[in-house]
């Protein structure tokens, strides 16, 4: 099942992109209607997840048996929710609008190729399968950003691209000193986090840890390693910008967990409150830049690197050696559900930013406002995302940040307060964002604007109705959740 979720896409993308010319609007509802199977498999094992169970839907088959790399996909409850997350926002990418530039084909089936290489990160179960998606990864969103981006597109998509090709070098040599530590030379992640081979102090896991973290930190982004983002995301046109935040950035804070955390708990313990002030550093860094900003889209790129500061200082505070348990199980549940939340959120915000270029072709906020007067529904929805992005009480960023500062506040108090400040930044700077594009009178340039089409609609409406749904009723996503962070820190 998880097998086909994978590799259809891929096997689609070779089709459409095989395409004969006179068939090339075939593409975009072929990649639609492809992209569906692997969010419908992964509905089918939400509701046949076993709560507590580990593991999960596991299929395996030997690959390269003399060096102990299997093909090996499962899921438990940190890859279940950031794989369907994944397929719903690569399906709503996929539906909305973006002048293709008379490359459908090639458009769609790179598309379809990123999906399945990201799929394939979050349910890979050995780390060389793991690394090989991780690794081609790039290579999908290069193209998306070089071929259909605008303004210094080329540059920003090879300054993605080194930057990034540099995180998994490093990863690589980490994932190889792992290997190297196993009784069994097995590459097997299931195995590793069973027994955590790696020893607890020492320089050998000092360097492993920080080869890690360093791939982890360049894809996430955390200060000083976010340089590459703002351009990627500025250039990038919008359902890429989606994808890049919403799937690619949790590659990097996935990563932290799984194989920093889970694979080398001990000493994970000893670099926490480092990780921690570097969170704090990247949450207040990134509220203030986005602050500062007139540029609609960099404004956004700016809160994610917020935002996924929130995330790592959650994750440190679940990995600490201080504090009482059910603190740091709280704080990592805040932090994957943070993942979620800011997928989702940042994606709409990205699609939205898409509708305001194509139709203003700018994002300088400076030459909007009253646009609510003439479209009602992009400005509902666009303030219904940064709501949500504030951390709004109702929605999916409150449930998340509430968890993170609760259980970091248990662990590392200090810095729970200081990130706070974080969150009053990014609700001022989205609020003066709303005020300036959408509120106040209409230049009387604007006066043809016209409002959300049934496409735009229909890929903003799924994804921020699941942002309330979370906000309203978030159980059934934390409960999920919960077990693995209640494992991981012992409780």
């Amino acid at each position: 099942m998880l097998t086909v979720a994978v590799f259809l896409p891929l096997a689609a993308a070779v089709v459409v992109l095989l395409l004969p010319k006179r068939r090339e609007a075939w593409a975009r509802p072929t990649a639609i209607g492809v992209s569906l199977v692997p969010l419908a498999i992964m509905v089918v094992a939400w509701f046949r997840f076993r709560l507590g169970a580990g593991f999960q839907l596991v299929e395996a088959a030997p690959w390269i048996p003399a060096l102990g790399i299997t093909y090996k996909l499962g899921v438990d409850g940190l890859s279940l929710p950031l794989a369907a997350m994944s397929a719903l926002l690569f399906t709503i990418s996929m539906i909305f609008p973006v002048d293709l530039r008379g490359k459908a084909r090639q458009y769609f089936a790179a598309f379809l190729f990123l999906e399945a290489i990201s799929l394939g990160v979050f349910l890979s179960l050995d780390l060389i399968l793991f690394f090989v998606f991780w690794d081609l990864s790039l290579v999908g969103m290069y193209f998306l950003i070089g071929i259909w981006g605008h303004g210094d597109a080329q540059r920003s998509a090879l300054k993605f691209f080194l930057y990034t090709l540099v995180g998994s070098l490093a990863l690589l040599l980490g994932i190889l000193g792992i290997y190297l530590n196993t009784a069994d030379r097995t590459f097997d992640m299931v195995e590793i986090i069973r027994t955590n081979p790696v020893p607890a102090t020492g320089l050998a896991s000092t360097l492993i840890f920080v080869a890690l973290g360093l791939g982890f930190a360049i894809k996430t982004p955390l200060v000083p390693f976010h340089t590459w983002l703002p351009p990627a995301h500025v250039d990038a046109p919008a359902p890429a910008s989606t994808i890049l935040a919403g799937v690619l950035l949790k590659m990097g804070t996935y990563g932290f967990i799984r194989l920093s955390l889970q694979m080398m708990p001990e000493t994970f313990q000893r670099f926490a409150f480092p990780l921690g002030v570097l969170a704090v550093v990247s949450i207040l860094y990134g509220a203030l830049v986005a602050m500062a900003q007139t540029n609609l889209k960099r404004l956004i790129a700016y809160t994610s690197v917020n935002h996924m500061g929130y995330v790592i200082l959650g994750v440190a505070a679940g990995g600490a050696m201080i504090g009482s348990e059910s603190a740091r199980s709280l704080a990592l549940t805040g932090a994957t559900i943070e993942m979620v939340a800011h997928g989702l959120i940042t994606g709409a915000l990205f699609l939205i930013s898409g509708s305001i270029l194509a139709r203003g072709e700018t994002y300088e906020i400076g030459a909007f406002g009253g646009l609510a007067a003439r479209s009602p529904k992009l400005a509902g929805f666009a303030m219904l995302a940064a709501f949500a992005s504030l951390g709004l009480p109702g929605l999916a960023g409150f449930v998340a940040e509430f968890q993170i500062f609760a259980g970091t506040l248990g662990v590392y108090p200090w810095l729970a307060g200081i990130g706070l400040l974080g969150i009053v930044i990014t609700a001022a700077l989205f609020l003066r964002m709303i005020q300036q594009v959408f509120l106040g009178e209409l230049p009387p340039r604007w006066e043809g604007w016209r409002d959300l089409g049934w496409s735009e609609t229909l890929a903003l409406v799924p994804i921020l109705a699941f942002v309330v749904i979370i906000g309203v009723a978030p159980a059934w996503l934390v409960n999920v959740i919960d077990t693995l962070s209640r494992n991981l820190v012992g409780s």
